[in-house]
């Protein structure tokens, strides 16, 4: 891929499927991030009003929310949807600030030929898929050690 056709289907291809790519993974994180802290803002508050209420619905209602809480946070703990949600919007608007100052000339791309600039495109798109992807895997490695931890020190018995 050299010349303008080449740096032209290089933006339109590969930087514009992943810009693409981070956005709808970013609107989808976020989407369950807020549907299950809005599910353990909301079942943490009326739990407690269940269990003060008389009668058999409202134990087998607290029970069940109570559940679904549980379910709902620890869920979060495992995917850990914020972080990627917050990852996955960086990286594609860092994406778009290249992009952006590939097109128009300026930044890091200002004076630069149109091979330069081509080839410094690539490189800091490149980078910075590289750089998502591993913050991705760290996020994903730091909630699995995170509820191994919590687990180990649940069943060994110590804080």
């Amino acid at each position: 891929m050299s010349g303008a056709g080449g740096a032209r289907e290089y933006v339109e291809t590969r930087l514009g499927q992943y810009q693409q790519w981070y956005d709808r993974k970013a609107v989808r994180s976020k989407a369950a991030h807020v549907r299950m802290r809005t599910l353990s803002v909301v079942g943490g508050a009326l739990v407690p009003v269940l269990v003060n209420l008389d009668g058999p619905f409202a134990r087998i209602a607290a029970t069940v929310l109570s559940l679904l809480v549980v379910v709902s946070v620890s869920l979060e703990g495992v995917y850990r949807y914020r972080e990627q949600w917050k990852n996955y919007r960086s990286a594609e608007q860092l994406l778009g600030h290249e992009r952006v100052y590939f097109e128009t000339g300026v930044g890091p791309y200002a004076g630069l030929s149109g091979a330069d600039a081509f080839a410094l495109l690539v490189s800091r798109v490149e980078k910075a898929i590289a750089n998502e992807n591993s913050a991705t895997l760290d996020v994903m490695a730091l909630g699995g050690r995170v509820n191994a931890d919590l687990e180990y020190r649940r069943t060994a018995g110590t804080p």
